[in-house]
């Protein structure tokens, strides 16, 4: 990107540059413009510029995907008509001071470890001019070629990094080749610098450490998400060479069954052929053949047995080490806690309840208002009275009837009974004066 022989990118997409970039040309000019020298001759135009290029030069880096950047390849990217943008190396300044960007020599540097040990030095272009800047201070505007960190797009990346390794089958234990990490990350990462800088962040946040080992390197990652890593040590590095003597007996096994096909494959041909000696000779090598896959099968089996025994202890270690913490606790939560203090404590609660129980009692027997206690007898008295009482107070009702219906009436009783009211209506209605001179009708006409 910026290293030397490398094409910087072109200038970005018109979808990826605000409406006025092609619309507004005296906005733009403005834009384009170089800053003051001072942010107090116009602080709200300062301000305004420095927000626009501030949050276009972040808005780049997270589209692009990219890691690192510098000025000239910023400037690339701005180019306007011909014209680059004056004030970047200011706006670039100010994200240095915010802590947006980072010195790629300032990251490095600023990683405790070993890294120029397994092969980051050779990211080491121009150890002089870095060191000036660094010791210069971030009030220095970077030079158009070197080289400058996202640092939250590092961070993230570097956790995608971190979650992919967990997510696949090289998680099966915490030490991984160095090559085979690189394999899995080649999608993320699309350069070796790349993978390199996202490897130093997770050393940085103490979740992976780096060793040589024999001329090979390979990474340990913690085991949990918030986990620290752990220094490596010997017993990582003997798992580690188990599964590396693992992975070559597997592919010897595999290598040695296609040669015993293609032994079987030449004696079927010479068969054929009629070439019985030469037929002999390829079932023999077959033969032989197959004892070694068998030799290699119970080293194969072996190993894994070693294995899967490292991986039970491993798993053995963390139950007790959960349990020894579990015991800690236990014993700070029981700290002031005794088979004593806890019988006191039970007869004290039960003293209470007793004192409880015998102050109701007292204050149940008090009279209100100072009145003594109604003798029973009396009440009894009163309650039989009120009983007498209301007796006499009850109304007269009429007899309940005491026929009972035994069977349903007939139309013609119903009937009878009918002529029976309208008479005795008619009796009566004679016998008292009409109250109006219009006649009375029947009532059995009424029905």
């Amino acid at each position: 990107m910026c290293s030397p022989g490398e094409a910087p990118p072109g200038p970005a997409p018109a979808g990826d540059l605000p409406p006025e970039w092609e619309t507004d040309d005296e906005r733009m000019a403005f834009l384009f413009s170089a800053f003051k020298q001072s942010r107090e001759v116009n602080s709200t135009e300062w301000d305004s510029k420095m927000a626009f290029w501030v949050g276009l030069v972040l808005a780049r880096g997270r589209r692009r995907g990219a890691v690192r950047t510098c000025l000239r390849e910023l400037q690339n990217g701005f180019e306007r008509r011909g014209s680059v943008p004056l004030g970047l190396g200011t706006v670039l300044r100010e994200l240095l001071r915010r802590g947006k960007l980072q010195r790629e020599s300032d990251f490095m540097a600023s990683v405790d470890s070993s890294w120029i040990s397994w092969g980051v030095g050779v990211f080491i272009l121009k150890p002089l001019k870095w060191t000036l800047s660094s010791v210069l201070g971030d009030s220095k505007i970077p030079e158009e070629e070197e080289v400058l960190i996202y640092v939250e797009l590092l961070q993230e990346k570097a956790e995608e990094v971190y979650r992919l390794y967990q997510s696949s089958a090289l998680s099966s234990h915490p030490v991984v080749a160095l090559s085979e990490l690189r394999s899995l990350c080649a999608g993320l990462c699309p350069d070796e610098r790349t993978f390199y800088l996202l490897l130093l962040q997770l050393q940085k946040e103490k979740r992976v450490t780096i060793l040589e080992q024999n001329g090979e390197k390979i990474v340990k990652f913690a085991r949990g998400l918030h986990a620290k890593v752990s220094p490596m040590n010997d017993v990582d590095i003997g798992v580690y060479q188990l599964m590396q003597s693992e992975q070559l007996l597997s592919q010897k096994v595999e290598s040695l069954s296609q040669e015993a096909e293609k032994c079987k494959e030449d004696a079927r041909s010479a068969c054929r052929a009629g070439k019985k000696q030469l037929a002999l000779r390829c079932l023999k090598s077959k033969r032989r053949t197959e004892r070694r896959i068998e030799e290699l099968h119970s080293k194969l089996d072996a190993v894994q047995g070693i294995l899967d025994r490292i991986y039970a202890s491993q798993t053995d270690q963390m139950v007790f080490n959960a349990y020894q913490a579990g015991v800690g606790a236990l014993k700070l939560s029981m700290k002031d806690v005794t088979v004593e203090r806890a019988e006191n404590i039970v007869d004290q609660i039960q003293e209470l309840c007793d004192t409880q129980d015998e102050v109701a009692q007292t204050l149940a027997g008090v009279g209100i208002n100072g009145l003594a206690e109604v003798d029973s007898e009396e009440l009894e008295k009163e309650l039989d009275s009120l009983l007498q009482d209301s007796s006499k107070d009850s109304l007269d009702l009429p007899p309940v009837p005491q026929k009972v219906l035994s069977a349903p009436i007939s139309d013609a009783e119903l009937e009878a009974e009918l002529e029976q009211l309208s008479v005795s209506a008619g009796d009566l209605a004679q016998k008292t004066p009409s109250a109006s001179s219009e006649p009375k009708t029947a009532l059995g006409l009424n029905l």
